[in-house]
């Protein structure tokens, strides 16, 4: 599975900025709104030790890592749920993202223009949110029409399900209303599940990611200060990168120039993995691996999957024809540094359909379609 984050914000806050540092790839940067049109998308591998250390002992023909994909939508404005600015475009592109990285301007620069004249990252978040809210509000209210036509449908599943949504949708056109993200209602399991096919933009994961200038690189400022306040009152995360010197790290060509400019500016750990590893955290996501001659490979699946989901994450096949899987981890491989010596300590474990599968674990399936 892909881990796909959408980079959104006002325009001039830095989005493409650090699209174009923890990508590398290219994407149009400038100093006026709307610069960016089309969505820019970069695939970047996920940065893990633990899949270096698996290759250095099992020495295969290739490494693979598991990736994140970042979406640049372009910038959002008071308006776009109206159609402000491109923003039905805009907000269409939102909904096909897993998570949201919302950027948020952290720095003072009298080159570089603000949409509402001053730096207040509140008020940015503010607006943006507004908007997002009101285009879910419009979806919701659609969806809250068309019930009494679906509660009358042949097919007893939907019928049921409608009658369902009835409390929900009432409760989350309430909150939407009234400006609010719809991952911030009390909503049941079940209640998400009904909701799903809204593809809801306000219930998706958001990070707060304060673009910071480098005098605050060490030390958050008063703008920072004030991003982290708002997250933690809606049980939000932040994260804190200075794009400008992302984007000069990520100029430079070789792996040693990027690591000499890291410890001169005092960075420890690049933006890129810092994202990644954010990201991954806050959709509870994390890394299984499977390790051969042929390929040592990095696998995404979701926190809590038991062993044939997980399976199904290389392949449908893998997971329908589940028999048994060949389990260690990754940590007994680098205490023993070799999967012989692992099995000879009785650490490698034959687990079956019920085995929920850990962080790290290094997995041989056994399957038969």
């Amino acid at each position: 599975m892909a881990l796909n984050c959408g980079i959104v914000g006002l325009p001039n806050v830095g989005k493409s900025t650090i699209f174009q540092a923890v990508t590398s790839a290219p994407a149009e940067a400038a100093n006026f709104p709307f610069c960016t049109i089309e969505p820019n998308v970069g695939i970047v591998n996920v940065g893990d030790e633990r899949l270096k250390q698996i290759a250095d002992i099992v020495g295969p023909e290739k490494v693979i890592p598991t990736v994140v994909e970042f979406v640049d939508i372009a910038g959002l404005v008071k308006g776009a749920s109206k159609g402000e600015g491109l923003g039905n475009q805009f907000l269409g592109n939102i909904r096909q993202v897993n998570a949201i990285v919302h950027v948020v301007r952290c720095f003072d620069d009298p080159n570089v223009v603000h949409v509402h004249g001053e730096v207040n990252p509140v008020d940015d978040i503010e607006t943006i949110n507004m908007e997002l809210a009101l285009a879910d509000l419009e979806v919701a209210a659609r969806k809250q029409a068309n019930l009494p036509k679906l509660m009358k449908n042949q097919n007893k599943e939907i019928s049921s399900n409608a009658k369902m949504l009835v409390p929900v949708l009432e409760k989350l056109v309430k909150h939407l209303e009234e400006g609010k993200a719809a991952r911030l209602l009390d909503l049941e399991e079940e209640d998400v599940e009904l909701l799903s096919d809204m593809n809801l933009i306000t219930l998706k994961k958001t990070l707060y990611l304060c673009n910071v200038d480098e005098d605050s690189v060490d030390e958050d400022n008063e703008y920072v200060k004030k991003v982290i306040e708002f997250a933690k009152s809606e049980g939000s995360e932040t994260l804190k990168i200075c794009g400008k010197l992302e984007s000069e790290i990520a100029a430079l060509e070789s792996e040693e120039d990027k690591k000499d400019f890291m410890e001169a500016a005092g960075i420890e750990v690049s933006g890129l993995e810092l994202l990644t590893h954010a990201a991954y955290k806050m959709l509870g996501l994390r890394t299984y691996f499977t390790a051969g001659v042929k390929e040592v490979r990095a696998w995404t699946f979701k926190a809590g999957a038991k062993a044939p989901e997980a399976a199904g994450v290389i392949h449908t096949d893998f997971e329908r024809g589940f028999i048994k899987a060949e389990i260690y981890h990754c940590d007994d491989l680098f205490e023993f540094k070799s999967e012989s010596k692992v099995k000879e300590a009785g650490k490698l474990k034959m687990e079956g359909k019920e085995y929920v599968v850990k962080d790290g674990d290094v997995i041989h399936f056994r399957f038969n379609v």
